[in-house]
């Protein structure tokens, strides 16, 4: 993962509107990087972007 890390990241900034993403875009990425969404959930935590629209309570 950590090969993916700096991507994920730089992929989050670009989609997060205001420090927000939508919790289908989150799975989007998790998947496109296919990481499991706890991955993409804890990067948010760490770059302070909130989950919004939370479907499935994966975030």
């Amino acid at each position: 993962m950590s090969e993916h890390r700096e991507k994920i990241i730089e992929a989050l900034k670009e989609a997060a509107k205001e420090g927000r993403l939508s919790c289908t875009a989150a799975r989007k990425i998790a998947s496109e990087f296919n990481v499991p969404p706890k991955v993409v959930g804890d990067l948010c935590n760490e770059l302070k972007i909130k989950i919004k629209a939370c479907e499935l309570g994966c975030f």
